[in-house]
Order: C-alpha cells, then structure tokens, then sequence
C-alpha cells in the first residue's frame, strides 16, 4: 500500500468512515479536516497486510502543526478511516513514527 494510493482514492471521495471512526475522533476532538490535511501530507509509518478485514496502514500527518496518526484500511477501491488519534508521548518518540520499547 502506498499513500498515494490512498490519497488518490481520498480524492475521488472513495472513503468509508467506520462507526468506531467517527466515535474516536468525536471523543478525541478531532475534525475530519484534521484528518484529511493528516492524510495528504503524511506518510505511511507502519503496514498490516494481514489485518481482517482489510489490509491496513498507519499514517503520519500534521494538523495545525501538530501530529496526528490515522488508521486505515484499503480494500474494494475505498478507503476505510479506522482511528485517528494525537500519538501520546508515553508511547511514542519524538520523531511520531517510532513506539517506544515497553519496559
């Protein structure tokens, strides 16, 4: 999978917002603007190619300058949006794309 696969298919509104999706970015604040601008000048830091039901991705973005991380899936010419969520210090190093080691 590739982000230009997935913007291309963003672009053409070939986008599916899971339930859980909408539930996590209400609770989190997070608009779908946010996770559009995420999505178009991000880039994928992690892949699930073996993830039910659809092949998934997780991409790297920034929002007003503050990063963002959004799960998606890729499957039948859609994009499926996942979670989206602000990546937490505890979990994450600085550079956003590296989980830290669990102690």
């Amino acid at each position: 999978m590739c982000i230009e696969d997935v913007q291309t298919l963003y672009d053409k509104e070939l986008v599916i917002l899971t339930q859980h999706f909408i539930d996590r970015i209400g609770i989190r604040g997070i608009s779908l603007i946010d996770v559009k601008t995420a999505i178009f000048n991000g880039y994928i830091i992690e892949q699930y190619p073996d993830d039910y039901p659809h092949p998934s991705a997780l991409i790297l973005g920034f929002s007003e300058d503050k990063p963002l991380h959004v799960l998606i899936g890729k499957n039948g010419g859609y994009v499926w949006l996942i979670t989206s969520y602000k990546p937490e210090s505890t979990k994450w190093e600085n550079d956003y794309k590296t989980r830290k080691a669990v102690k």
